[in-house]
């Protein structure tokens, strides 16, 4: 038998184009001889669905496009997913079509309780294990939490298997792939039977989803490894009811993965939202350098713009870098000095308001100004050409409000609001060693908003090497106090550190959106309250 996996990049709501794409991996498949064709979780609906899920049209849209797609299926077998509304109760579910008619349908039931899917608040858990035979093969279906959370468990009422088939949703964070594959062999390792794996591909919203599905043999061999963060269609042949070995392509290291992640969270946001492009601030910082690579890696050089808006704090430098790498990457780079308008601001807050004139040297507002006269006028050419801005700041600024309201925070999507500022530079230099794109004098030098004269960031900020190692102990590890200051860092640092993450929550409820890569961000994970007198440091114990 052979078997086709469909990983398809499928659209939230566009139940038409998902059934359509459907089709084209059934079409692909017969002409390539296999019998069955698995597509992902939810592949009809498009991944996770939320609210649209309470509208009954929603709903019955979906069921009537299965109708359809069902009646285009006759000599191949289709495993379709989609959300099943029955007798006042609604499933995730995968159904089994064949001829025209589903003959099996499974419904998921272990639903995901996470803050990025929250399915128990939308779904009514299944009660039933579904196997069907195909060609003298006895196979099952798992839909995602079902297998990866509970898979031991799962185990028990899969009797006589040969083939486990797992249909998943299954969102990308760093370094996933390796827990897919330890849970996959735990459960080979009880059960003896082999698992063929179908996640989707795509981004949507925060989430990026990077396909990689893949089958193991019985003997929890890796037999099949599809591509990450790209569309495709592979094909599992069986033998002696277990998958044959093909040949594996090599696996590309953790911060290849990352940069593709956020090139294709970047792409399918811009993409699947309508915008005909994106435009950036450029500062000859690092951030912004990254970030402009990211965005002509996923869209294109002819649709991404780069606007520089020097002040006289900006060093010459940082001007013949930006040019320099616009030039590298073939991007149109705009020249605007915004010196005059902070001029006219400062002299209109004195004359109007009555601020004495030397205001400026003992307070942040000549600083915050400027970001917020660049945001303006980054948000008029927004309004002028329908380009999308993208924020340049990172998960270390975000997280300890190193970022200014109605200024560098302005955009619609921000891309490495995930991303720490070391990452950023090891990004950087993974993305230099592809082709030279960022002028290594950007990297090289030490970070500064040049928002006042010799700025730097860690006038203010512990070296960054400290500060994200705290912020990922307390952000994404949720280490208390405590124990982060048992591993090294000093009881000043950590009290400072926390005290910005939780004072800065009003900041980041109004920032965009941004591509997750981590256990836990800023955005789909993360629920602290704005107002809150809870001290976390009082929990320290000398």
């Amino acid at each position: 038998m052979r078997i086709a996996i469909a990983q398809i990049n499928c659209t939230v709501g566009d139940i038409t184009g998902n059934a359509v794409k459907i089709l084209s991996a059934v079409k692909q498949a017969k002409q390539a001889g296999a019998q069955l064709v698995i597509t992902p979780e939810l592949a009809l609906s498009g991944y996770p669905p939320a609210d649209l899920l309470l509208r009954e049209m929603f709903c019955q849209a979906c069921n009537n496009a299965l109708a359809d797609l069902a009646d285009a299926i006759d000599d191949i077998t289709l495993i379709v997913g989609y959300p099943s509304s029955q007798e006042g109760k609604l499933y995730n579910a995968a159904s089994v079509i064949q001829r025209g008619k589903i003959i099996h349908t499974y419904y998921k039931r272990i639903l995901n309780k996470s803050p990025f899917f929250n399915e128990s608040y939308y779904f009514d858990p299944g009660t039933e294990s579904c196997v069907f035979e195909l060609g003298g093969i006895k196979f099952g279906i798992a839909i995602c939490a079902d297998f990866w959370l509970s898979n031991l468990s799962l185990a028990a009422d899969c009797p006589n298997l040969d083939i486990l088939l797992v249909v998943s949703a299954s969102a990308y964070r760093i370094n996933k792939q390796i827990t897919r594959y330890q849970l996959t062999r735990q459960f080979i390792e009880q059960t003896g039977i082999s698992i063929i794996h179908t996640n989707l591909v795509g981004g949507q919203d925060e989430l990026v989803f990077d396909g990689a599905s893949f089958a193991m043999n019985r003997q929890g061999e890796l037999t099949h490894q599809l591509g990450e963060f790209v569309e495709c269609i592979e094909w599992v042949d069986i033998q002696n009811n277990q998958p044959l070995k093909t040949k594996l392509a090599t696996p590309q290291l953790p911060i290849a993965s990352i940069y593709q992640a956020l090139c294709l969270g970047v792409k399918d946001y811009i993409l699947k939202n309508g915008f005909p492009g994106a435009l950036l601030g450029l500062s000859g910082g690092v951030d912004s350098a990254l970030t402009l690579a990211i965005a002509v890696d996923a869209l294109g050089a002819d649709k991404v713009k780069a606007v520089m808006m020097p002040s006289q704090y900006t060093a010459s430098i940082s001007l013949e870098d930006a040019n320099e790498m616009t030039e590298l990457l073939g991007v149109t780079l705009f020249e605007s000095s915004i010196q005059s308008l902070l001029d006219q601001y400062l002299s209109k807050i004195e004359s109007d308001f009555q601020i004495p004139s030397d205001f400026t040297a003992t307070n942040t507002t000549p600083e915050n100004l400027q970001a917020r006269i660049r945001g303006t006028l980054l948000m008029a050419l927004s309004n002028h050409s329908g380009s999308i801005v993208l924020t340049t700041g990172n998960k270390s600024e975000m997280a300890v409000g190193y970022c200014t309201l109605y200024g560098d925070m302005a955009g619609g999507f921000a891309v490495l609001k995930d991303v720490s500022k070391t990452l950023v530079y090891q990004l950087c230099e993974y993305r230099n060693q592809i082709s030279r794109v960022i002028p290594e004098r950007i990297i090289q030098r030490a970070p500064s908003a040049e928002l006042r004269p010799n700025q730097t960031d860690q006038d203010t900020l512990p070296p960054y090497e400290i500060l994200d190692a705290i912020i990922e102990a307390y952000v994404e590890k949720n280490y208390s106090p405590a124990e982060i200051i048992a591993l090294n860092f000093s009881e000043t640092d950590v009290k400072k550190v926390i005290h910005l993450i939780h004072g800065n929550e009003y900041k980041r409820r109004q920032s965009p959106p941004g591509v997750r890569i981590t256990h836990s961000d800023f955005g789909t994970a993360w629920h602290y309250p704005i107002t809150s007198n809870y001290k976390v440091w009082y929990a320290i114990q000398r």
